[in-house]
């Protein structure tokens, strides 16, 4: 979404932030249609980028370009794209880094069953990792499930600012954000559960069919897989210990919980 642009080339769907972006809410009214264009400069970019000496290139793939309708046929010309992509950075020796789920929920899921708050994310998204790492496993030793689960429900479900703009009436009336009104003390929470669940799903399914066995003339892929969390940092103000433990807290609840 940020990096690609061509966001209805190729046979790609819509995500929640096309739509959130499409409703005028980034301050500059900015969409991702174009966005830095790498869909069709990725030649030039990874070529700039061996210039550089970059040995290792972190993307994110488009889960509506590769299966449109969040869930269903895989489409050719999504997959073409990501293997042109991950060929180019290998021929130059730089290795790709490869995130599947970030931020950008196919808009068909969200109007479906409104996405992170529905357990059906779980199969989903595990179908979507499946054909990732069947068409690119060969090549993409290093997988993201999803980034930053410990930020996304907070932003999206409680602060609004996120896709699929969500927010507490209290909050909305205060700061006077223009969000549909939720439960934001459960929404996040669910959210980021299902989230977590989508992760150890896939992660699952990689450890048990293309990590550790190896499949009649398919070699194991022999990769890794985790999860990217967003690491806030907290220092206690002094050495009391009630500080000591308001910044314990403050960390078990937005990085511990997760691991």
């Amino acid at each position: 979404m940020k990096v690609e642009g061509a966001a209805a080339e190729g046979g790609r769907t819509p995500c929640i932030w096309d739509t959130f972006a499409h409703e005028r809410r980034i301050e500059d009214k900015r969409t991702g249609d174009i966005a830095a264009d790498q869909y069709h400069k990725y030649k030039e970019d990874v070529k700039l980028m061996h210039d550089m000496g970059l040995d290792a290139y972190r993307f994110s793939i488009s889960w509506s370009r590769v299966i449109p309708n969040g869930r269903g046929p895989v489409n050719p010309e999504g997959v073409q794209y990501y293997n042109n992509l991950i060929n180019e950075l290998k021929k130059y020796g730089i290795e790709p880094h490869v995130t599947l789920l970030h931020f950008d929920l196919p808009q068909s899921l969200e109007d479906e069953y409104s996405g992170l708050l529905c357990p059906k994310i779980v199969e989903d998204f595990n179908a979507y990792a499946d054909v990732c790492f069947r068409e690119f496993g060969d090549r993409v030793k290093y997988w993201i499930t999803v980034n930053e689960p410990n930020i996304e429900p907070i932003l999206g479900h409680d602060l609004g600012i996120f896709p699929p703009n969500h927010c507490s009436s209290s909050l909305a009336s205060s700061l006077g954000l223009n969000c549909s009104k939720v439960n934001s003390s459960v929404e996040p929470y669910v959210a980021g559960h299902n989230l977590l669940l989508s992760h150890a799903s896939a992660v699952s399914l990689y450890r048990k069919k293309y990590q550790s066995v190896v499949l009649v003339q398919k070699p194991n892929q022999g990769g890794y897989i985790g999860i990217t969390l967003l690491g806030i940092w907290f220092e206690p103000a002094t050495r009391l210990p009630d500080d000591i433990a308001a910044v314990n807290r403050a960390l078990d609840f937005l990085i511990c919980c997760l691991r």
